[in-house]
């Protein structure tokens, strides 16, 4: 997928007490403030990282000030508390990155969508004084790729800065042929007593029936959903979806009554193959809808290359989108079983996920706000009452994937691989 990347800096220009023109002399002007904003866009989407340096007398908090020129909408962010009214948009400090000495830097991130243009704001301003005439540096777009392996170790202590280059690279071509065999000795099924289990032995057509049902939601296209018999992770069927790319592409197969088993903590375990590494751009691949949050969907797919939550009510992620947090998360490994689990809990809110038995860093909501990890998905009560399962494909921009899910349960209990 083809990024581009925007990098400009702005410079504040002061005398005295006294903001001076653009036109002023170089003799007379002091720089007050420099922000160095670079974004990287998509289709229809981009993040943006704002570093922000102090050249003026030190503060203990401060306030960067802008406006968009076109729709551009912020979705979430990290490092700073960022707010929107139309076009014009605030970022506020935060506990630990307030104190900002003369001379010292902070940077804060955010994410967004546009439509048309992504055009880069015009001026700034930190703690009211306005920023001034802009520049363009020489520097590009960051290049860093996504992480290719799984943390094993949950971070003690919040990361301090941001890094200021985000995974920007997506892959460029796909698999063209499915995984035609199992594995010679495949695991069992591994279903507790209490479980809902279902490894689809029990389909006899191309097309899901009984408990599974084919849907489209919103508008059909390209997305496709059959039975396999020629590829499997225990037994001799799975269930085939074919994504196509682009969002009315989208296709799941739905479950009513699988996580009747429990009805506020529900564990669903599943093995998943798939072609194509996950896109830069935001995708889903299993969705449950919420009772308690509008009948709006709990959604978990992939962004920026590694796994990750996403609550269709207010388009907040898990982990949050800044680099160091989808450093926390991991990548889905392509052309191989993957075991995948997760737990919600509809008493407290709370989340764990393990991919391939090790529970990943980035998808932990404990209830308690972490930097980088789950701050932005507490910024609201939410205690979810979970009622399908609905496995499948869902493209918001660029991205598409084959994939085969196997082996699904679901108990009030962990299953385990």
């Amino acid at each position: 997928m083809r990024r581009r990347g925007i990098a400009l800096v702005v410079s504040g220009l002061v005398a005295g007490a006294g903001m001076i023109v653009a036109g002023a002399s170089a003799a007379t002007a002091a720089t007050a403030c420099a922000v160095t904003y670079t974004a990287n866009s998509w289709s229809n989407g981009f993040t943006a990282d704002v570093k922000v340096t102090n050249n003026g007398a030190a503060v203990s908090s401060w306030t960067v000030t802008w406006s968009f020129a076109g729709d551009q909408r912020v979705t979430n962010a990290w490092n700073a508390t960022v707010t929107q009214a139309g076009t014009a948009v605030s970022a506020a400090s935060v506990a630990w990155n307030g104190s900002l000495a003369t001379g010292a830097s902070t940077s804060f991130g955010f994410q967004g969508t546009y439509s048309g243009t992504n055009a880069t704001p015009a001026s700034f301003a930190l703690n009211g004084a306005a920023c001034g005439p802009q520049t363009t540096p020489t520097t590009t777009a960051p290049t860093t790729t996504a992480p290719t392996t799984a943390p094993t170790t949950t971070p003690t202590t919040a990361p301090t800065t941001s890094p200021t280059t985000a995974p920007t690279t997506s892959p460029t071509t796909a698999p063209t042929t499915a995984p035609t065999t199992s594995p010679t000795t495949p695991p069992t099924e591994n279903c507790v007593a209490t479980a809902v289990c279902d490894g689809f032995e029990q389909q006899t057509g191309t097309a899901p029936g009984g408990n599974w049902a084919v849907t489209y939601p919103d508008c059909s296209g390209a997305g496709t959903a059959t039975i396999d018999k020629t590829a499997a992770h225990s037994g001799g069927t799975s269930l085939k979806v074919s994504g196509a790319e682009g969002y009315c592409n989208h296709v799941f197969v739905r479950n009513t009554a699988i996580l009747a088993t429990t009805s506020n903590v529900w564990y669903v375990r599943y093995w998943v193959r798939h072609t194509t590494a996950l896109p830069a751009s935001h995708v889903t691949a299993v969705a449950l809808t919420d009772a308690n949050d509008g009948g709006k969907d709990l959604r978990f797919g992939g962004q920026n290359g590694a796994l990750q939550f996403n609550r269709a009510s207010d388009d907040a992620t898990l982990p949050e989108q800044s680099p160091a947090g989808v450093a926390l998360s991991a990548p889905l490994p392509v052309n191989t079983w993957n075991c995948v689990e997760f737990k919600v809990d509809g008493r407290d809110g709370t989340m764990e996920t393990w991919l391939n038995g090790t529970s990943v860093p980035g998808l932990l909501e404990d209830g308690v706000a972490t930097h980088d990890i789950d701050s932005q998905w507490l910024n609201k009560t939410w205690r979810p009452a979970l009622t399908d399962l609905k496995l499948g494909w869902e493209s918001y921009g660029q991205g598409a994937d084959t994939l085969w899910y196997d082996d699904v349960a679901v108990s009030a209990m962990r299953n385990g691989c």
